[in-house]
């Protein structure tokens, strides 16, 4: 079968295809087409082509290629630059990018970095500590039954309807601050000591004195102190503690704490607490229009016509090591050609261990300006710039004026 090879120019606009597809046979040109209708694309199909053949031999050594294998390596390496170019910005403002719409035209956008993702992170954290954050604190009441020391609110949750379990956040039980059992701060000329004046009449709010001694804020301290140790020592102690939202009540509600109202014992405990199917449905949120992780962040291939020459230089080198790769195995199908007197030994391995060791490297490249090109590396070499000039600028000579 005599298949047509590499005649040594070709059209983009007039596909030789193959042998099976002659000129003009309405073949589109690459593979998939991204790129086709791209003017600069157009124009430099064809130059792309005689570059990698004239660097793979030709016309000295025959390049055992068609038109449209170049084009498809030229395609692939305008791909894989963009590919790689917004895997990079991907990573770069991911934090930006999540939970925003799928539909934006991020390829021509201009990103701005947003506190929106690093807030949502923290909103656990808010909701943990009940000053804010993603999950509703709720408030439970729970009448206290006289004689009763445990409560289970795993079955109080149950009773209220509520399937998935609850995680107690507060209790609301304190006991009287030692300073509201402290009267006035002041003492009255007439007053006989600590205590002899409300609290209303420190304030002149008319209890007929006229004169006022001010107390040191160290003796109120004292004697707020004193109170504190006092209830504790003499008085009885009504705390709580709950494990594993199991309550616990000290001492137990009885009938000589005064909280019978014939029968029935009046004395409600309030707490806070969260659903834990809200906690888990928290995790999660309505994505079908957000960007929701790396595969539907919305870039598109790159438009080839606003790559520049930095760009364009490094997919040249790409397609030719591509078309170099293909070469390879196209003559490995023959690993030598008799010829008269003699066989002729291609060179497949060559090409092939070349084109690996090429593409590794110009990825490996192209990564690493990238990452130059970073957020981060950016501001700190402007960090660096910086320290050198203030370095720099504190090297002149500080000249003293003399008038």
């Amino acid at each position: 079968m005599n298949i047509p090879i590499w005649p040594g120019s070709s059209s983009f606009a007039a596909v030789s295809a193959s042998y099976y597809a002659p000129t003009s046979s309405g073949i589109p040109p690459t593979s998939f087409g991204f790129y086709d209708n791209q003017t600069d694309f157009k124009t430099d199909a064809d130059k792309v082509a005689t570059f990698v053949t004239r660097r793979l031999g030709y016309p000295i050594m025959e390049v055992e290629l068609q038109d449209i294998n170049i084009y498809t390596a030229f395609e692939e390496a305008v791909t894989t630059y963009g590919n790689e170019l917004y895997a990079f910005l991907t990573r770069d403002n991911y934090l930006s990018f999540e939970g925003a719409p799928n539909t934006v035209d991020v390829n021509t956008s201009l990103i701005t970095p947003s506190l929106d993702g690093v807030i949502r992170l923290s909103q656990q954290y808010g909701a943990e500590a009940g000053s804010g954050g993603n999950v509703t604190w709720h408030k439970g009441e729970l009448p206290l039954i006289s004689g009763v020391q445990t409560y289970d609110l795993k079955e109080w949750a149950i009773s209220q309807s509520i399937s998935g379990g609850i995680e107690i956040k507060n209790v609301w039980y304190q006991p009287p601050p030692a300073v509201s059992q402290l009267f006035s701060p002041y003492l009255g000329t007439t007053a006989g000591g600590l205590g002899g004046v409300p609290a209303a009449g420190a304030y002149g709010l008319g209890y007929g004195y006229t004169n006022y001694l001010m107390i040191p804020t160290s003796f109120t301290a004292q004697s707020i102190q004193a109170i504190e140790m006092n209830n504790q020592i003499v008085l009885s102690q009504y705390t709580f503690n709950i494990h594993n939202n199991v309550l616990t009540i000290f001492p137990i509600p009885g009938t000589n704490d005064g909280l019978l109202d014939g029968d029935e014992y009046r004395h409600t405990l309030w707490f806070d607490y969260i659903k834990l199917e809200e906690r888990i449905a928290a995790v999660f949120s309505s994505g079908s229009t957000k960007i929701t992780n790396t595969s539907n962040v919305p870039y598109v291939n790159p438009d080839y016509n606003t790559i520049n020459s930095v760009g364009r230089s490094w997919i040249f080198e790409y397609t030719l090591a591509l078309t170099k790769e293909m070469l390879g195995y196209v003559r490995g199908k023959y690993s030598t050609v008799p010829i008269p007197d003699q066989e002729l030994t291609l060179n497949q391995q060559d090409l092939l261990a070349s084109a690996t060791a090429t593409k590794e490297a110009l990825i490996t490249r192209l990564r690493d300006y990238f990452d130059q090109t970073s957020r981060q590396a950016l501001l700190e070499r402007r960090a660096a710039e910086s320290d050198a000039r203030v370095k720099e600028i504190s090297q002149v000579p500080m000249v003293i004026f003399v008038g």
